[in-house]
């Protein structure tokens, strides 16, 4: 769900030159609000939030007739109920998002190879080796939509642009479910006019920054003096946006962009102060981590443990590894060591989360000690086995089994075999 600025002033039509903007950025809408409706369509015509349910749950997405009233990506779940109490609330389906992404992905993947994803309901595309079989950008752009309407039910916005900056910004002012192109020759007049902060690369500090010294818009930063910016903004990131505003940006799409990092954390429903409790959570979101890791056939040398305090302050500690690994209880002796580390704040957690970054293909080859055990890895890749075909609860670490559970469950089959 995007909370990038849309200029309602900005204009829609810029002409229909082109023959140099071979840049799609495609940008499915309201994504897991839609893909919630196809796997229940009961919730269909009715304003939708996704998200945490309990009281520490954040929105992930909502449907446009509840964005119009204010709810956003981030905002407390309980803000997003008081600013629209008719919408229905529905927790997020991790697994269905993925499988839906996964078709609309195979789709632009049939026009071109030139596809970069960048995250779950969003990818740019080089279609200028596929011109010629399809026609232009637009009638490419075009076809797109029409097909992951019709194949998936799904709707998407496109923007068309020279560059991928102008194509992601022109995706968010076609929507919702709609297409902007951006002709080359127009694209300092589309984004002069536009806010600062619809820049990709302007997050909120910046545009906070910016607008102190004065500069409200796209066309503002393009004309103040680059020794200004240097100074506001530090050398790199001025010449950066500076470039940006001109509407230059030379970064190619990239296919096979792999992840950087993996990672897991949890928002706590209260405030924990157990460290017993974070230790059992360290432990989990570690074998987590690592799951995905081999899925992936990557390892990682850098864990990073992250802490957010219930005032809301907000630590990270990483700890960078002798060698990349993708075995849960390397990662989790890790995470634990940096945990060990701090002191649980007075006002408890309310955000812990661990993530693994240096990642790198197995594939490329691994340094390994002279005295490593290979058993906890083989070990944990049955474990992996055993959980795809049953699922990811058949077998975990005994450490994270809760002893009430399992004695329920050997009471229960006990009490089964005695009929």
């Amino acid at each position: 769900m995007s909370n990038a600025p849309r200029d309602p002033r900005a204009r829609r039509n810029w002409g229909d030159d082109d023959s140099a903007t071979p840049i799609l950025h495609v940008d499915m809408d309201s994504f897991f609000a839609q893909v919630e409706m196809l796997e229940d369509p009961s919730l269909r015509g009715r304003p939708l939030i996704v998200g945490g349910t309990g009281n520490r749950g954040v929105v992930t997405s909502a449907t446009y007739e509840v964005r119009e009233l204010g709810v956003r990506a981030g905002m407390p779940t309980a803000r997003a109920r008081a600013l629209c109490p008719q919408a229905t609330v529905v927790p997020s389906s991790r697994g269905a998002y993925q499988r839906w992404s996964r078709r609309v992905m195979g789709i632009l993947a049939d026009v071109t190879p030139a596809v970069e994803q960048v995250s779950i309901d969003e990818a740019f595309m080089d279609v200028g080796g596929a011109r010629l079989r399809l026609g232009g950008a637009t009638s490419i752009a075009r076809l797109l939509r029409e097909r992951i309407r019709q194949e998936t039910g799904l709707p998407a916005s496109v923007g068309v642009a020279c560059n991928k900056s102008v194509a992601k910004i022109a995706s968010s002012h076609a929507k919702p479910d709609g297409m902007l192109l951006v002709p080359a020759s127009a694209t300092t007049d589309f984004l002069h006019g536009l806010p600062v902060g619809a820049l990709w690369g302007v997050g909120g500090r910046t545009e906070e920054v910016l607008t102190r010294e004065g500069i409200v818009t796209v066309g503002d930063l393009a004309r103040t003096p680059m020794v200004r910016l240097v100074r506001v903004l530090g050398s790199a990131h001025a010449h950066h946006l500076h470039d940006l505003s001109m509407g230059v940006d030379p970064r190619p799409v990239r296919s096979g962009r792999e992840d950087k990092s993996v990672g897991t954390e949890r928002t706590f429903e209260e405030d924990v102060r157990s460290r017993e409790d974070l230790e059992h959570f360290v432990l989990d979101a570690s074998h987590s981590c690592v799951r995905r890791l081999r899925r992936a056939g990557m390892v990682g040398r850098t864990v990073v443990l992250k802490m957010r305090s219930g005032d809301f302050h907000t630590i990270t500690r990483s700890l960078t590894l002798r060698e990349p690994t993708d075995v849960g209880r390397v990662v989790a002796q890790a995470a634990r060591t940096l945990l060990d580390r701090e002191a649980i704040p007075a006002t408890g957690v309310r955000l812990l989360g661990v993530r693994v970054e240096g990642l790198s293909s197995r594939e490329d080859g691994v340094l390994v000690a002279l005295d490593e055990d290979g058993r906890p890895l083989a070990a944990e890749r049955a474990m992996d086995e055993i959980a795809a075909r049953f699922g990811p609860g058949a077998l975990r670490p005994a450490t994270l089994v809760d002893p009430s559970s399992a004695r329920a469950r050997t009471e229960s089959r006990s009490g089964a075999s005695s009929h």
